[in-house]
């Protein structure tokens, strides 16, 4: 099976008070979602439980602090991978550390298209 990337989505997610990567994390993989729609998936009869794999990579200054299974649970079809890296943006305050952090995130989704295709 041959996997291409058939869609790519970005997304950003910001928590402005709580400092909580997870939910800023949640909130970009969101704001990706709401960019997308796959419909060459029931156009081409491709099963996405069997035939879809989900990649999302998520960027935010404090790679540990994020609930990858938290964000995982939010992509509703396919073989899903959360990978947590470095970047994003925290923009606090230095005189109490308050403030908000921004999470990035990139939605890749690849499937096996031209078996599809042949049928």
């Amino acid at each position: 099976m041959t996997l291409k990337r058939v869609i790519l989505e970005m997304g950003q997610g910001v928590d402005s008070h709580g400092k909580d990567y997870t939910k800023a994390a949640i909130r970009a993989v969101d704001d990706a979602l709401h960019h997308s729609s796959l419909p060459f998936l029931k156009n081409l009869g491709i099963d996405p439980a069997k035939y879809l794999e989900v990649e999302v990579t998520v960027a935010v200054q404090k790679p540990d602090a994020v609930d990858a299974s938290a964000v995982a649970k939010k992509l509703p079809i396919g073989k899903v991978k959360v990978n947590v890296v470095k970047g994003g943006l925290d923009v606090l305050d230095a005189s109490d550390g308050s403030g908000p952090v921004i999470a990035l995130a990139a939605i890749a989704v690849r499937c096996d298209v031209e078996n599809h295709l042949k049928t």
